[in-house]
């Protein structure tokens, strides 16, 4: 239980106590005396007694997570002044809250104090934090608070942390206006309706993800907010908030609301000068605040944003300049929305991004307006994937020079051939793009790859999956390959075992068959040395008895086999992958083989089944032996019966022929 531990220049070499564990009811008193840390989570402690931590003064840090705690004596903490960290989560401090209050404030030097998970509501916790002006981090998650008030943290002057997550909050009412260092507040899984009049100018990160929140609108002056991330993903927001004019918000998280932009609407109608009215009412006074949602806007301060997240929308089309405002833009995720069209010109300053999801939408169209300078020179990845293109704008990656990943899967894209073929048809042109190594073109309906679309691409990973057809041409195309490509997916291509030869891909390390009709191991794998092959949902009969001997299967360690119609008898090749050394065959319990109609498991085969499976593979020359010597025996012995009864007649027949006369 005890072990030494450098922890912070204020306490040298540390004295920890782990008791974690022990089924201990109360603290232990045979414990070293100068004990610094000491853990006691998970043990079935009730009361922590005025006596309880007399031996322990050099204390500074206590945790008593998960016991049974309903009572902490009023001088319990007496003796530990220098008590910095108390952690009392899961327990059941709300019985006697108001005593063990009593004790806590006995702590000047208490900085971090966890309270969560204890069943207090707003009352009990006003008591219990009431005197704990030292304070610089609480938590009073999943507890049962319904509501804020002025009230409750009015002491805490020194907070710079303070966790709500998972209570039933629905309505805060000037609850941190004494905070005035707060820094980190976390709201998250509450029921707040709205935030409207956010005027916490020293906060820096607020997480209200996972509430009900319709509106966020922060009070409208020129003082600068030090907010830099704002989660309010998982709400139901249906307009952009109204952030703070000056800020220094370098990440929004939006996801998952019901987000819309209406300056102009799919019809062609114009919303620009709708303005909407909020009535707030405070004590006795009421203030009418008349907002037009796109100046305000447009008079967010943005400029430091690196982190925008819209997915899980309805956004159907962005603003005029609404990226214009984000110049320093790194990370833009519009996914699972509605948008028809997207437009990309060098008038928007998104030289600094660098991934782009629009993955999910409803794309028929993706503008590029190219001039003299480069459009997103930075992309490195960009996912199209679930749309309705059918092509990308000629040129488009001349222009996005250190472009990696492509994810184009589940568009009806098809891909171009090479220079001087017909080009006349929409398609994508990758050949070229050398920055490129990871591509997805899976559920394309491409129809053969025979142009050699890849050509000059370093490609390392690349998925064709759930194209039926995009094997039917030659398949020269893997020589351009041959050097770079590291992952290739063949799933559900129709695949069958002499389509393609795989020995040139000498740096493939992970290949998935599944879903083809692979009636044969392909010979070509053999020679290769990878780490992961997946030949589930196949028509395989068995693999090659030396499978495990090959390069292949000294290299291979992951190994997927079912959903294949195995033969029960010729599992040779099963016994030889069980002794493989670092093999593993995640899948191997649902592995089966036949025999018969019926399925059995390889590893546990009954007796009469493996009692047939000798017979049916023992050597055919002793078969018919065995099956031709009672027939042979039989003929003989009959043979011997009938000479014996037709002996005397026999010989009398020979002399008579012979006419020698016989002495009696």
């Amino acid at each position: 239980m005890d072990r030494a531990k450098a922890h912070a220049p204020f306490h040298a070499v540390q004295s920890i106590m782990d008791c974690t564990g022990r089924w201990l009811s109360s603290i232990p008193g045979n414990l070293r005396g100068d004990t610094t840390e000491l853990f006691l989570d998970d043990n079935t402690i009730q009361v922590l007694g005025n006596a309880s931590l007399l031996l322990y003064p050099q204390l500074w840090h206590l945790s008593l997570t998960r016991n049974r705690l309903e009572l902490i004596e009023p001088g319990a903490f007496l003796s530990s002044q220098g008590l910095e960290v108390l952690s009392l989560t899961d327990n059941l401090l709300f019985t006697n809250y108001s005593l063990t209050a009593t004790a806590l404030s006995a702590l000047p030097a208490l900085r971090t104090l966890d309270l969560a998970g204890n069943q207090l509501r707003e009352d009990m916790v006003s008591v219990l934090v009431s005197n704990l002006s030292s304070l610089e981090s609480l938590s009073v998650a999943r507890n049962i608070i319904m509501r804020l008030d002025s009230s409750i943290f009015t002491n805490l002057t020194q907070l710079l942390e303070l966790n709500l997550e998972k209570n039933y909050i629905f309505e805060i009412d000037n609850a941190f206006e004494g905070l005035q260092r707060l820094q980190r507040l976390n709201i998250a899984y509450n029921y707040l309706p709205c935030l409207v009049g956010f005027d916490m100018t020293q906060l820096r990160v607020l997480n209200v993800s996972n509430n009900v929140i319709e509106w966020f609108l922060t009070l409208q002056h020129d003082d600068l907010f030090e907010l830099e991330v704002l989660d309010l993903s998982h709400n139901r927001l249906l307009f952009f908030p109204v952030l703070p004019r000056q800020s220094k918000l370098h990440s929004l998280l939006l996801q998952d609301n019901r987000m819309s932009f209406y300056q102009r609407l799919p019809n062609g109608t114009s919303l620009a000068n709708i303005t909407v009215q909020f009535l707030i009412i405070d004590g006795n006074s009421t203030n009418i605040t008349t907002v037009r949602l796109w100046d305000e806007l447009c008079h967010s301060n943005l400029s430091s944003l690196r982190l925008l997240d819209m997915s899980q929308n309805q956004v159907w089309g962005l603003p005029d300049d609404f990226l214009a405002q984000m110049p320093s833009l790194t990370h833009l995720k519009l996914n699972q929305n509605c948008l028809e069209a997207f437009h990309l010109s060098e008038e928007d300053p998104l030289a600094m991004l660098t991934e782009l999801d629009l993955s999910q939408n409803q794309l028929v169209e993706l503008g590029v307006k190219v001039g003299v300078g480069d459009i997103l020179p930075n992309l490195q990845l960009f996912n199209l994937s679930t749309n309705r293109l059918q092509a990308l704008p000629p040129g488009i990656f001349t222009h996005t020079r250190k472009i990696t990943t492509l994810d184009l899967s589940r568009n009806r894209v098809d891909l171009c051939p090479q220079p001087g073929e017909a080009e006349s048809l929409p398609c994508v042109d990758v050949r070229g793009v050398e920055t490129l190594t990871h591509l997805s073109l899976a559920g394309c309906g491409l129809r053969g790859l025979s142009s050699r679309p890849f050509q000059g691409t370093s490609l390392r990973h690349l998925d064709l999956s759930d194209n039926r057809q995009v094997l039917s041409g030659d398949p020269g195309w893997l020589q351009d390959l041959a050097l770079t490509l590291q992952v290739l997916s063949l799933r559900n291509t129709s695949l069958s075992s002499t389509a393609v030869d795989f020995s040139a891909l000498n740096s493939l390390v992970r290949l998935d068959l599944s879903g083809n009709c692979l009636a044969a191991f392909p010979a070509s794998l053999g020679t290769l040395r990878l780490r992961s092959l997946d030949l589930r949902d196949n028509c395989l009969p068995a693999l090659p008895p030396d499978v495990a001997q090959v390069p292949l299967g000294r290299n291979l360690r992951e190994l997927y086999l079912s959903q294949n119609p195995y033969n029960c008898c010729t599992l040779g090749w099963w016994d030889a992958l069980q002794l493989a050394e670092g093999l593993r065959v995640p899948d191997g319990r649902e592995v089966t083989c036949s025999h018969g109609s019926r399925a059995l498991s390889p590893g546990a085969l009954p007796e009469p089944v493996l009692q047939s499976c000798r017979w049916q593979t023992a050597d055919l020359a002793l078969l018919y032996l065995v099956l031709a010597l009672p027939t042979c025996l039989t003929l003989l012995v009959a043979f011997v019966i009938v000479f014996l009864m037709l002996k005397e007649k026999l010989l009398k027949m020979v002399k008579t022929r012979c006419g020698v006369s016989s002495p009696y």
